[in-house]
């Protein structure tokens, strides 16, 4: 499940190293501010239209088929002509790609009660070990046979994902019956009736934004002067990333045993931390060691958040996911639409400014959350 969960998310994420091939393939410099943007905004559709179907569909079934889905808008992406074309099969790719987030709460499923956090932990280091490692395979593969050949190799790569969750995963029917309307109006009630789930979405609606901030603008990054370096070099930060995925599964046996609160609130410490870094120490170096820090306060948070919504309704497992995934993801395309503006009028300098204010927020936001959940815990005693 942690494979195939990193097999559907990294698509998000192939477009990010390559986006100067890109502008340079289609002569269009629009590409690097809307490629990424409606592929996360593509992303959040799907969270928020398709994820609820895991409470009403067979499970098994809705995954196998949203990886064949995926193939086809890969293929859609790598044919596309021009900038629109390219841009709806982004919106395409990003929504069928939330067959990863089927995968997530189907994981607390299968998992047992006391080792949730852990199991998710695993899944996303899966997941998020997809992410990153997309960005390595996309730079290498676009420098040498160029973009498309990124998006034609990824399409089998989902046939795969679809074999391989239709082999290993249990056929599983939710215990209600329940209408596609009434679903989605449930939405509706979860969202009002439930503070934790807003705070907990929004605060990791500003950490995304924050991480988006920075792989949206890296490859523009990297090839200026004096660094001078190319699609690959950018796709090589992934595996320096993947460092920080090793945290995950800490995470999630962290949150078990003090709690998810204090977990997040270090997530947004250390991701101010890491803009810190790029600000003060803006070569090589500096970039290796901040993308470690700022990817490791973005996955601790992210386990913790989903182990605390989790918590509040196990029956709405995929609703719970869906509202705090579209909020994150929403957060994501404007993090990377405000990153690309800010580097385009005050460059590295405007783009390190946004990234550190947008983790201030969600840190005031998660130590409020701690008062919530206190607040919670003793009424319900």
């Amino acid at each position: 499940m942690a494979a195939a969960a990193g097999m559907g998310a990294a698509n998000i994420y192939y477009n990010q190293p390559m986006l100067g091939v890109m502008n340079e393939s289609l002569h269009d410099p629009r590409v690097s501010a809307w490629i990424p943007t409606m592929t996360q905004l593509g992303y959040a559709s799907g969270l928020l239209f398709l994820l609820p179907l895991g409470d009403m569909l067979e499970r098994r079934r809705l995954i196998v088929l949203q990886f064949l889905g995926l193939a086809v808008a890969l293929i859609f992406a790598a044919a596309a002509p021009g900038l629109a074309t390219l841009a709806i099969a982004s919106v395409l790719v990003g929504a069928m790609a939330t067959v990863a987030q089927q995968i997530v709460p189907f994981t607390t499923i299968l998992a047992e009660p006391t080792k949730r956090g852990a199991a998710i932990g695993s899944v996303m280091s899966g997941l998020l070990a997809g992410i990153l490692l997309s960005r390595t395979l996309a730079g290498v593969v676009s420098s040498m046979a160029g973009w498309r050949a990124v998006f034609w190799l990824a399409a089998p790569v989902a046939v795969a994902g679809a074999v391989l969750m239709r082999r290993v995963l249990p056929a599983h029917r939710p215990t209600q019956a329940v209408q596609y309307g009434a679903l989605m109006v449930s939405l509706g009630k979860l969202w009002v009736h439930e503070p934790m789930l807003r705070r907990a979405a929004a605060t990791q609606a500003l950490l995304f934004a924050s991480f988006s901030a920075f792989w949206t603008i890296l490859a523009l990054r990297l090839a200026q002067p004096p660094l001078n370096l190319g699609a690959a070099a950018a796709g090589l930060f992934g595996i320096v990333g993947t460092v920080g995925v090793a945290m995950a599964p800490l995470a999630g046996r962290m949150a078990d045993r003090k709690g998810p609160a204090p977990v997040i609130a270090l997530g947004a410490a250390a991701m101010i931390l890491a803009w810190v870094v790029f600000g003060a120490w803006s070569n090589l170096v500096g970039l290796v060691i901040g993308v470690i820090v700022l990817d490791f306060g973005e996955q601790i948070a992210l386990v913790s958040n989903q182990h605390l919504i989790y918590s509040l309704h196990p029956e709405y497992k995929s609703r719970l996911n869906t509202l705090f995934m579209t909020t994150m993801f929403v957060g994501g395309a404007i993090g990377s639409f405000l990153s690309a503006w800010a580097w385009s009028h005050y460059g590295w300098v405007g783009v390190t400014l946004l990234g550190a204010v947008l983790p201030v927020g969600a840190l005031a936001l998660s130590l409020n959350s701690r008062r919530l959940l206190r607040a919670r815990v003793e009424s319900a005693g």
